[in-house]
């Protein structure tokens, strides 16, 4: 059997059992969704060890017929990016799984059994190569995500889940309208068909028809990175959702955003993806620096931590619109690394509202002197998140940064802002919440790490520390795949970094 096939139907078998357990006994079903969840990681190392670093195209390829009229087919298939993705949800989900063990006391067996659902639909959202399927996928995942925020999610818990789900589907009914339409163009939903017909001149769209499509595609992927201003659902929804819920929409979730616009924007309507890159770039660096300013002066650390995360993203879809393999390879690290440094932050926000049971930063002060641990591995995870070096993210901003350079020398000054700001707004917030005087609450309520929350931190640190170090354990198969999406993109816009007049001569007399 294709191993990519175990590492998705896993989760979903996981589920199924899981719903098959007894109510009466919550034990069982937290036992079973951390082997299981484990199972699926291990499996999906596999998918690493046998994938083929030196190839930019699909492996472990699976096209199998699913219904006949409309043609339709479970197509999935990975590449150097979505393998990447792929393991990341699978190695957050039973981290997320140790978060919730003693957290989780109401429906114990539902919210296990939704967190393996929704896995299942997201790393079924990566590896889809059938439009139509992916378009499954994609909606597939809001279910699970919905029920985690409005049923063990916090007071406004209703209103948050339904603004979440209201935004999405807005954007994705734009999405499955441009996949109709393709397909009544093209008469297949398969992803490589269609491009290698887009490729090959047999399928050719008008600049408004590219347009139009293109615009259909980006919007409903925009609400999910979400990119400003299509941004305000995710900090109701960050406040909201249970520590898991969070961890799993920061890291992954928006990562389909990111992905989308990557897979299938750029590749398929590459004209219009450059044309409209100067406006997605702006609204990208105003998403910077206004995420920034607006986490500076949160008094909630879920907030704080999401609109640190539209910010962040930012980034991303900078990176990817510089057209450049810096860029692009940028914001492909980025997106993992925000997924490892953001889940370990709200994982750190979660052990703080389990023991003191807020979430305001005015109710905290004196962590330090309580929880010395809890304190150095949160102190760790915001200095991974505002680019420290030797740590992840430092890569990542850096190589968006070198790649916007090239494309545009002004645009890398904006937003080298959000840099500087990242470091105020979470170096303000650690020093209110971990220093000053210690509280007789805080002092009564705030034991250090345990064991079991050791186990759920100690990976995302690793992760941290070596993707800072050894970045091209991951960026080589990275850079095969943007290499292609770069080359499917080429069209007669001129994208480079304007010479000084005195370097344009020096460059003149060495030709």
């Amino acid at each position: 059997m294709n191993l990519l096939t175990v590492v998705l139907a896993l989760p979903l078998a996981s589920f199924l059992i899981a719903l098959l357990l007894p109510r009466s006994s919550p034990q069982a079903s937290r036992m079973w969704a951390l082997v299981s969840s484990v199972a699926t990681f291990a499996a999906s190392l596999g998918l690493l060890a046998w994938f083929d670093r030196g190839f930019a195209g699909e492996q472990f390829l699976l096209d199998v017929p699913w219904v006949t009229s409309p043609n339709i087919h479970f197509a999935i298939s990975a590449n150097g990016i979505s393998l990447w993705l792929v393991i990341l949800s699978t190695l957050l989900t039973p981290l997320c799984v140790l978060i919730s063990w003693n957290s989780i006391q109401a429906r114990v067996k539902e919210f296990f059994a939704f967190l393996l659902l929704l896995e299942f639909g997201l790393v079924g959202v990566f590896i889809a190569q059938d439009l139509f399927l992916f378009f499954v996928f994609w909606e597939f995942s809001l279910v699970p995500m919905y029920f985690l925020i409005g049923i063990w999610g916090h007071e406004r818990r209703i209103y948050a889940a339904v603004k979440f789900f209201l935004y999405t589907m807005a954007g994705s009914m734009l999405m499955l309208t441009a996949i109709i339409y393709l397909y009544n163009r093209t008469g297949t939903f398969s992803y490589p068909a269609i491009l290698d017909m887009l490729l090959s001149g047999q399928l050719r769209l008008a600049p408004v028809e590219q347009m139009l499509l293109f615009l259909a595609f980006f919007v409903a992927f925009a609400i999910k990175v979400p990119l400003f201003p299509l941004h305000t659902w995710l900090p109701d929804a960050h406040v909201e959702a249970p520590t898991a819920g969070s961890v799993m929409l920061a890291s992954v979730m928006l990562k389909m955003g990111c992905y989308g616009i990557l897979h299938f924007c750029l590749p398929l309507f590459p004209a219009a993806s450059r044309t409209c890159a100067p406006w997605i770039v702006v609204l990208a660096i105003i998403g910077i620096i206004y995420g920034a300013l607006v986490a500076m002066v949160q008094p909630n650390m879920k907030k704080l931590v999401a609109y640190s995360s539209v910010s962040h993203l930012g980034f991303v879809v900078l990176g990817i619109f510089t057209f450049t393999q810096m860029g692009l390879d940028g914001a492909v690290y980025q997106m993992l690394n925000h997924g490892i440094s953001t889940g370990a932050l709200f994982i750190g926000v979660g052990l703080l509202y389990d023991r003191r049971h807020s979430l305001e930063i005015k109710d905290y002060g004196g962590v330090a002197t309580a929880a010395p641990w809890l304190s150095t591995m949160f102190m760790i995870t915001m200095l991974a998140s505002i680019g420290l070096p030797v740590l992840n993210n430092f890569v990542g901003e850096f190589l968006v940064l070198q790649g916007t350079a090239v494309a545009n020398y002004t645009w890398t000054v904006y937003a080298s802002i959000g840099v500087i700001l990242s470091a105020c707004y979470m170096l303000w917030m650690y020093q209110r919440v971990f220093f000053g005087e210690l509280g007789p609450e805080v002092r009564s309520h705030m034991p250090d790490m345990k064991l079991r929350e050791w186990a759920a931190v100690v990976p995302l640190i690793v992760m941290m520390f070596w993707m800072g170090v050894y970045s091209q354990s991951f960026l080589p198969p990275v850079g095969k795949v943007n290499a292609r999406v770069l080359g499917q993109t080429q069209v007669n816009v001129p994208f480079r970094v304007e010479l000084a007049p005195v370097k344009r001569a020096e460059v003149a007399r060495a030709r």
